[in-house]
């Protein structure tokens, strides 16, 4: 009993795809569900943690802290 070398090749091409594809799919919903449980930081979120700590929000210091941030990545 032996098998075609082709039909074994398109087997493989066809079960590689399949899994590229369902990889993708299954990366891209645990990235929105990611982002959906941890937004990024944005402006309104470090002026309200300032004010939660006491601090007065300047446009300035806003504006450094998030420079700070997207130079640390």
């Amino acid at each position: 009993m032996t098998i075609n070398i082709g039909i074994v090749i398109v087997i493989a091409v066809v079960a590689a795809l399949l899994g590229a594809v369902g990889g993708f799919f299954l990366a891209r919903k645990y990235m929105q569900d990611y982002l959906k449980k941890n937004p990024p930081v944005n402006e309104d979120m470090l002026r309200s943690m300032m004010m939660s700590m006491g601090q007065k929000p300047s446009e300035k210091k806003i504006r450094q802290m998030m420079q700070q941030m997207k130079n640390q990545k």
